[in-house]
């Protein structure tokens, strides 16, 4: 069976061509930048590639995987805080009229989520958690083997949990789980941390390293953790805890098989993973924690591909 995955991002946009049978082999794969006009401009770009795919191919559905609020009823993209202007598109409607192909949509966190459990790190798994722990922290999840979504598409906003009165800001809230694990969040938190440092006469390693904070990034951060900048670590450390107390609620809450996190995890999983241990197997429920595997996405960097196609089959 062949698709089309079309992956709607902030910054970029990626179209792929892929065939599904078992597993997933993309084909061909495209990106351009969500930046070249308005969303009839983007949705037109798309079609130049679907135009010469349906040439050479039996498609047999298209999947649209995008940042929410959307409907994934209706196919209506509502308006992601990322994509300005982006405001009740009818993208099922646009691409079912025109080539008369079933088209799928779903947030990028879902998408995440059935491509994981289809083909990724939660095969086999009933009870799937996916976190995306990138620009943003969201989850999909797989509930007795179904997408579960919620009443209107807003299941899985794990972003917006509160896990202290003060902290960096993510979601909008002051101490989020996002705000604590997120690539921005990292580094808000590291700001924070640099200014304790600072208002007690100490100068972190790291700000010899930039010219400005602005430069200061969750990447380089954990490469300064990794070539044995202690201040560094010590972030990560403290992004590792809150990481721990935050899936022990997931944990507690749905009693999942396996949790998938993706994006930062995914690349820094040695940083994270011991603190994130000790705070899981203190916090969770021990016949609940004792169940669940913290894994990072199987699919890697191509998750966002993947995630798209997985749409495309409509199953879920």
């Amino acid at each position: 069976m062949y698709c089309v995955g079309l992956d709607v991002g902030g910054t970029k946009c990626a179209v792929s061509l892929g065939e599904i049978n078992g597993s997933i082999s993309i084909l061909e794969r495209n990106e351009f930048p969500t930046s070249i006009g308005t969303p009839e401009t983007v949705l037109l770009r798309f079609c130049e590639y679907i135009d010469k795919y349906v040439k050479e191919y039996k498609i047999a559905g298209i999947g649209v995987s995008c940042g929410g609020p959307l409907d994934s009823k209706t196919g209506v993209i509502i308006n992601p805080p990322n994509l300005l202007g982006w405001e009740n598109i009818k993208i099922k409607q646009f691409f079912e009229n025109k080539y008369s192909i079933k088209t799928y949509l779903q947030n990028d966190a879902n998408a995440c989520a059935v491509a994981e459990w289809k083909f990724g790190a939660g095969k086999g798994c009933n009870n799937v958690v996916f976190l995306t722990f990138g620009t943003g922290l969201g989850a999909g999840l797989i509930l007795n083997g179904k997408l579960y979504s919620g009443t209107n598409d807003n299941a899985g906003e794990a972003g917006h949990i509160r896990l202290s009165a003060v902290g960096p800001v993510g979601y909008g809230k002051a101490g989020s789980f996002e705000g604590f694990c997120s690539g921005g969040g990292i580094k808000k938190l590291c700001l924070i941390m640099i200014d304790k440092e600072l208002k007690k006469g100490n100068i972190p390693e790291i700000l010899s390293a930039v010219k400005n904070k602005d430069e200061i990034t969750a990447k380089l951060i954990a490469e300064r953790a990794r070539a044995g900048d202690k201040f560094c670590k010590k972030v990560y450390d403290a992004c590792a805890e809150k990481l721990g107390y935050g899936l022990s609620v997931l944990i507690d809450i749905l009693n999942p098989e396996v949790i998938i996190l993706g994006g930062i995890y995914m690349r820094s999983s040695d940083l994270l993973i011991e603190k994130m241990q000790k705070i899981i197997d203190k916090e969770a429920l021990p016949l609940s924690g004792s169940v669940c595997r913290i894994l990072p996405a199987g699919l890697k960097e191509n998750i966002g591909d993947y995630a798209a196609l997985s749409v495309a089959e409509g199953d879920f």
